[in-house]
């Protein structure tokens, strides 16, 4: 029986097997070019999001230097900006200090009245080449910014929510308030 068989059946089993194993090989080829692919794909993206990261990190470090230098500089800046006010108030210190040598053997009331006007115009006029000025109250509007009630007068002479008086004088430096000034606020006189 096994002498029957058909010659042209074998060829054409044997060129379907040889098709069938020829797509197989294409499949094959395929499905490792598309793995290759999506490997390439995988490294490159495990490549960019190391080298993000890496700069992520970088930038990061640099900001906690930059933060960490700004808060040195405001640190040195602060100490060494008060060092040069306290230099030009020695020369105040000096003026206190020739004054009070010069008073030991006067009795002149007088000479001791102008030392100390001396002294205090040199203090007022250094304070001033600092940025320190003096907060205007007397007879001005009432602003909650600059100066502090601490009682109302009744008074006729100045208009309502007008300064009265002036317990303490305030200073400020530019737009900061240094010390508000310490006030009374006028309001109506009660009849």
């Amino acid at each position: 029986m096994e002498d029957n068989k058909n010659p042209f059946q074998e060829e054409e089993i044997k060129e379907n097997i040889e098709e069938t194993s020829t797509e197989e090989n294409a499949e094959n080829k395929e499905e490792a070019a598309q793995e290759e692919i999506q490997e390439e794909a995988q490294n490159d993206f495990e490549a960019k999001y190391e080298d993000l990261n890496n700069k992520y990190l970088r930038l990061a470090a640099d900001f906690d230097n930059f933060r960490k230098r700004t808060i040195q500089e405001k640190e040195d800046l602060s100490k060494y900006a008060s060092c040069e006010v306290l230099k030009k108030l020695t020369t105040v210190l000096d003026t206190f200090d020739r004054a009070s040598e010069h008073l030991k053997n006067i009795d002149n009331c007088q000479t001791v009245k102008e030392s100390y006007e001396v002294a205090i115009k040199q203090l007022i006029e250094t304070l001033k080449k600092c940025g320190m000025e003096e907060i205007e109250a007397l007879g001005k509007v009432f602003n909650p910014n600059e100066h502090e009630a601490i009682t109302q007068v009744p008074t006729s002479e100045f208009e309502p929510d007008t300064i009265a008086f002036v317990a303490q004088k305030g200073y400020k430096m530019g737009d900061r308030i240094i010390r508000p000034a310490l006030v009374g606020v006028a309001k109506k006189e009660d009849e």
